[in-house]
């Protein structure tokens, strides 16, 4: 399963919980892209990845929109 995969898989089950804690969304590929300045494991921004402990969960389901948007974004099927 690629990484991306992985991704698509863990966003359906954050749109599937609801008033569980908001896991995060790193898959510990830790490693930022000079270009699109996004982790190329979770494509959260460092900022999102330095923030993420002390965010409430509706912020933490944006930031996973986000990524699902990032996600449709780079894959174009």
């Amino acid at each position: 399963m690629s990484v991306l995969d992985l991704l698509v898989e863990r966003i359906r089950d954050v749109d599937a919980i609801a008033g569980e804690d908001v896991p995060s969304p790193c898959v510990s590929i830790c490693r930022m892209n000079a270009q699109t300045q996004l982790c190329e494991g979770c494509l959260r921004t460092l900022d999102e990845i330095a923030a993420w402990g002390r965010m409430d969960d509706a912020t933490k389901r944006e930031v996973w929109q986000a990524i699902g948007e990032r996600l449709a974004r780079k894959d174009p099927s």
